[in-house]
């Protein structure tokens, strides 16, 4: 039997970039965490076409750019939105609890 998902904590809120992205390591894995007004959003920091860290592309409203090859991607849901990225990214659920940011690896 598998282990359910945990919320593991992954930094305090006043961390998060303002409309930006940041790179953190949880539980082992590189994150890239996402602000978009006042929502966050986390997937794996590196892109599926290129290999290149998210948290260095460039993130405008909804879409981070892969630094290395343009490959776009919506932080909502992980897919592809530009050539030549056509794999999507895996996301995590996020919560701010107090001033923690929680994501729910597993």
């Amino acid at each position: 039997m598998s282990e359910a998902p945990q919320w593991i904590d992954a930094l305090a809120a006043d961390d998060l970039p303002s409309d930006d992205v940041i790179g953190v390591a949880v539980a082992g894995k590189d994150i890239a965490i996402y602000t978009v007004g006042d929502e966050v959003f986390a997937t794996d920091n590196l892109c599926t076409h290129g290999h290149a860290r998210l948290c260095d592309g460039f993130l405008e409203d909804h879409e981070i750019e892969c630094p290395l090859h343009q490959g776009k991607f919506d932080v909502r849901d992980g897919r592809p939105t530009c050539e030549p990225a056509i794999e999507p990214l895996h996301t995590y659920p996020v919560r701010i609890e107090g001033q923690r940011v929680f994501l729910q690896i597993g």
